[in-house]
């Protein structure tokens, strides 16, 4: 076996309408994958109860988050029921420029923009599908975090977020969370293997031909 090659760190985009599993299966690969960063996103909604500013969201204020976009300081931003939600551009460069990969966990609005970037060739793109409306009702209203109204608010959005499925590199169906995990992990497996991902591949098999003419 040839020695590990070094490559470009992949920016990994994970998107799904509300209550379809994209929270709970970031949360596993973070788990089990230790060459995998989080990008902690930036809001201007309040804090639930038990979340840590820094851990699952920069919690800013308006005037704060909205200069920070005028700066280009986050990479994608886009308003969701009433707040501002966006992923810092700094943290994103320098694991990317160091050959760590970066799991972004946001909606096909910012997927867009993080694709029509300039980090767009590292990007790849997963969205995750419910395995019914019916299934995507119960798992909003079994979290217990939403009022009814809000509830009702993310069910009538779902439709048009799964409407922008066809513009991502792979979709899968999280009709069971240990397949839908599994099949995620085989996906970045295989996309770390990419020729043009190996950045020390073309010297690799440089060496190889010097020894060729050596011998």
């Amino acid at each position: 076996m040839p020695p590990a090659s070094p490559r470009r760190g992949l920016l990994v985009i994970l998107s799904s309408p509300s209550g379809a599993g994209k929270t709970t299966l970031a949360r596993r690969l973070m788990a089990k994958d230790a060459d995998m960063r989080f990008s902690v996103s930036a809001t201007t909604r309040a804090p639930r109860p038990g979340e840590v500013d820094g851990r699952e969201y920069w919690f800013l204020a308006r005037e704060a988050f909205e200069a920070a976009a005028r700066r280009g300081d986050m990479l994608e931003h886009a308003e969701v029921f009433g707040h501002l939600y966006g992923s810092p551009r700094g943290p994103i460069e320098a694991d990317l420029a160091a050959g760590r990969d970066v799991l972004l966990d946001i909606d096909w609005q910012g997927g867009q923009q993080v694709r029509n970037s300039a980090l767009g060739r590292d990007v790849v793109s997963v969205f995750i599908l419910p395995p019914s409306i019916a299934e995507l009702d119960r798992r909003l209203r079994a979290r217990g975090q939403d009022a009814p109204e809000v509830i009702a608010g993310r069910m009538a959005k779902s439709q048009a977020e799964i409407s922008h499925w066809a513009e991502y590199d792979y979709v899968l169906v999280n009709d069971d969370l240990d397949r839908a995990e599994t099949a995620l992990a085989t996906i970045l497996a295989a996309e770390r293997l990419k020729r043009e991902r190996q950045t020390g591949l073309a010297d690799f098999v440089r060496g190889l031909n010097a020894e060729f003419a050596a011998r």
